[in-house]
């Protein structure tokens, strides 16, 4: 029997997926509930997995974009498993028999994770250069963080393909198709921009207090819950309590109406392999530090294995980006539609501030505040970042709830 598999519903919205890869090729023998392939959304990653044992077929390429319910490939349930040859076979037959059983057949040697292929990419590395200490050898983040090019050019096609002489003045351009999550993003961003009135306001805040908090406690912190105590813990707070004051911060426009919510779910965006996903953390107010944190790391390693949920990436009443990490001094960040506001975090410099009529340095960052004018006037927007902004500087208001 021929089993036909089609690409299933992944969500209301989701009406066509892209093949990214195939994990299982064509003709190899899967099992039940083997993942056989990646499939990419505008929304997330999904694994699409054998509903019977049998002999693969693939009829979809990777790399194209097909509609739910599109046939993309078969298996022969009828085909029995291959057995494995007797040790009565030859020396030459057994060393046919090993090596394609421990290499060939495990497609997890020697391929690199959705992370440490985005950071090989980066650096030019053919990841056939590189060990895989993952299990069954598949190439981890740490070890394509470490993989150092052994020769010029890292990348090539077979071990025969010729050296890139390109001579100093010539000119490449590389195409790459667009995935499905950076079309999705693109067509976001414009629309917001078109859409909404948005308007950035700016402030500073003074991070000695957190960072004193942190070199205190941050190792007795870690050993009771298991996890840092990071800056966006503290930012979540305050984000929490300042929107209980500015409930219009946290408002959405629904055609002529405009939806209060008396819960903070709270959107954080995240750099994952395949573009920049915002993951939410929900009922924030209601948690404690240690569970924001413990939120944050759970949602940042799904992100980094492209493991997130739709559900995972949607209902968000407003969110939190963190440009600092990779830098950014300043920054307007665009709104997270269909929400109204969007905090901006910035790179954290020490600088010479006037304090009681002396100049001290103290370690500053800036702050921003991406607004919708249309629900959210200059009074709301202004007094939600100066009250975010003191309990930042304040931060024993947050433990004490004051």
């Amino acid at each position: 029997m021929v089993l036909e598999i089609k690409i299933p519903p992944v969500g209301e919205s989701i009406a066509e997926v892209t093949l990214s890869r195939w994990i299982k090729s064509d003709g190899d023998f899967v099992e039940m509930d083997e993942v056989i392939a990646e499939l990419e959304s505008d929304k997330a990653t999904f694994e699409l997995t054998a509903e019977q044992s049998g002999v693969l077929k693939t009829i979809t390429p990777e790399a194209e974009t097909i509609p739910i319910g599109t046939i993309v490939c078969t298996i022969d349930t009828a085909s029995a498993k291959p057995a494995k040859k007797s040790s009565s076979v030859s020396t030459v037959d057994v060393e046919e028999v090993v090596t394609p059983t421990s290499e060939k057949e495990n497609y997890a040697k020697g391929h690199p994770s959705p992370a440490a292929s985005k950071i090989l990419s980066e650096k030019d590395i053919d990841p056939a250069q590189v060990k895989g200490t993952g299990k069954d050898g598949r190439i981890t983040k740490e070890d394509a963080s470490s993989a150092k090019s052994s020769s010029p050019v890292a990348k090539s096609t077979s071990p025969a393909a010729p050296v890139n002489t390109a001579k100093a003045g010539e000119r490449n351009i590389r195409k790459e198709k667009m995935s499905s999550l950076r079309k999705t993003v693109a067509k976001r961003l414009v629309a917001v921009k078109n859409e909404t009135a948005m308007l950035t306001t700016f402030n500073e805040v003074d991070m000695q207090p957190i960072m004193d908090i942190r070199a205190k406690y941050k190792d007795k912190f870690k050993e009771k819950y298991g996890v840092g105590l990071g800056f966006m813990s503290f930012f979540t707070k305050a984000v929490c309590e300042a929107l209980k004051e500015f409930p219009a911060v946290n408002a959405q426009i629904s055609g002529e109406e405009i939806l209060y919510s008396d819960f903070a779910d709270i959107s954080i965006a995240v750099s994952a392999p395949k573009g920049l996903v915002v993951p939410v953390i929900r009922n924030a107010e209601s948690l404690s530090l240690a569970g924001i944190e413990k939120a944050v790391a759970e949602l940042a390693l799904k992100a980094r294995d492209n493991k997130l949920t739709i559900e995972e990436m949607t209902g968000g009443t407003f969110t939190i980006t963190n440009g600092g990490v990779f830098g950014s001094m300043m920054s307007t960040p665009i709104i997270n539609a269909p929400q109204s506001a969007i905090l901006g975090m910035h790179n954290i410099v020490e600088r010479p501030v006037a304090m009681n009529g002396q100049v001290v340095i103290r370690p500053m960052m800036y702050v921003a505040l991406s607004y919708d004018h249309r629900i959210i006037d200059g009074r709301e927007s202004v007094g939600f970042l100066v009250k975010v902004k003191q309990y930042l500087e304040d931060p024993q208001r947050l433990l004490l709830g004051v």
